[in-house]
């Protein structure tokens, strides 16, 4: 008997063994299987809803792609189905609840689209097809503080929405009542203000609406920078836009004055200067650069033999009228014919007039000269051009300083 009870027991604890190992064997495949799910669920949701059909998450970017591919009522109601089968896995999956929110808005249920999103951003503020909705969502009910509100909380929540967005809040800035709204939320210093400024001033589809941008955060305190002044003034230049480029420029750039040239000492050193600064031109082995001095600043350039061309530039919006062009350089030491000048050009490409530059020794480097401009050239360029030369050592000098400005009429003149 004993024997037999030893042996029935035994049967026992080897079925009891077996069951175990069988449960071990099934929680370890599933737990492949769950792994697996888990590493195909962005690329190839199929395969992973397949490995793991019981995974909210998996069913949930299922249901999201189905949505994405759908053309047709039965193909929505399959890819609706899938998202509410993954919320009754999962009712934290902002994926599922979003795909619901699409199909019924699809469907022209704004109401329960509204209410279904609302429960996705309880969840979670970092799902970027929430915040998109939210976006458009507040776009169609002209919330425009809204809609900021929901930019706001995409760009701080992934990179990718800057590609999303920023083009369209470029294009949008256009509108003043956005352009507002925006000053304000800048002024908040999100994390993603600097990025989008730098975005919109070299790729900003409207240019004009960038420096009304610009101009508003200046006035509220906001210190830009040197490379996004000069992007928008520079696209302005090009675009033909002058007033609109002076305008901007004028609003940054304390002090500034159409009726004469800006910077006369070369005292201002900017990381990028715009075509209304003093621009030096570094080409064909030129080198043409700003340097501090004792008294400012020095413009220092040097030519290699037989290289000529310009070496300085400043654009210039004058009125018409005659002025005064007047400085003084230093270590310009030329024969005659092949002494650097003063050139004040018309876009068109008429030159207006010139004013060579003497011999450093002689007046103790000063030079002065008369230009006219006439009525029918509004905008100008004033530039500092090198004569090629055959010395061995080429053109080399600096200027200390220069400005153009109006001539003083005379109490006669400024009488009749």
């Amino acid at each position: 008997m004993g024997e037999r009870a030893g042996a029935r027991w035994s049967r026992r604890e080897w079925a009891i063994r077996g069951l175990l190992a069988l449960m071990v064997l099934v929680a370890g495949y599933l737990g492949v299987c769950q792994t697996l799910a888990a590493s195909l669920r962005a690329s190839h949701p199929e395969r992973a809803h397949r490995l793991a059909p019981y995974d909210g998450r998996a069913s949930a970017l299922l249901g999201r792609k189905l949505l994405s591919t759908a053309t047709t009522p039965s193909e929505r109601l399959k890819a609706r189905r899938m998202a509410q089968a993954a919320l009754r896995q999962d009712p934290t999956s902002v994926a599922a609840a979003a795909t619901l929110g699409l199909v019924a808005q699809v469907n022209g249920d704004s109401a329960a689209a509204r209410t279904i999103f609302a429960y996705a951003e309880r969840l979670s503020r970092r799902d970027i097809q929430t915040q998109l909705w939210a976006i458009e969502d507040a776009v169609s009910r002209d919330d425009v503080a809204g809609a900021l509100r929901h930019y706001d909380i995409a760009l701080r929540t992934t990179r990718r929405a800057t590609d999303l967005l920023y083009p369209v809040l470029g294009t949008a800035i256009s509108d003043p009542v956005v352009r507002t709204a925006l000053v304000r939320t800048l002024a908040r210093k999100p994390a993603w203000q600097d990025s989008f400024i730098s975005y919109v001033s070299v790729n900003g589809p409207i240019p004009r609406a960038t420096a009304l941008l610009f101009q508003m955060l200046h006035q509220r305190g906001h210190q830009l920078s040197d490379e996004a002044t000069a992007a928008v003034t520079t696209k302005l230049i090009r675009d033909g836009a002058f007033e609109d480029a002076w305008r901007y420029y004028a609003s940054v750039r304390q002090g500034a004055d159409r009726r004469s040239s800006r910077d006369p000492a070369f005292r201002a050193m900017f990381a990028e200067a715009t075509p209304f600064d003093w621009m030096p031109i570094n080409d064909n082995g030129v080198s043409a650069s700003m340097q501090r001095g004792e008294r400012g600043g020095v413009f220092e350039f040097a030519a290699p033999s037989s290289v000529g061309g310009t070496v300085l530039r400043q654009q210039q919006l004058l009125p018409s009228g005659s002025y005064s062009l007047a400085g003084h350089s230093s270590d310009i030491d030329q024969p005659e014919n092949s002494r650097p000048y003063w050139a004040l050009s018309c876009s068109d490409g008429r030159e207006l007039g010139r004013v060579t530059l003497p011999p450093s020794s002689q007046k103790r480097g000063a030079f002065s000269g008369i230009l006219a401009v006439p009525r029918d050239c509004p905008v100008q360029m004033l530039e500092l051009i090198v004569r090629p030369s055959d010395a061995v050592s080429g053109v080399s000098g600096r200027i200390e300083r220069v400005e153009l400005r109006p001539v003083a009429r005379s109490s006669k003149q400024a009488g009749q």
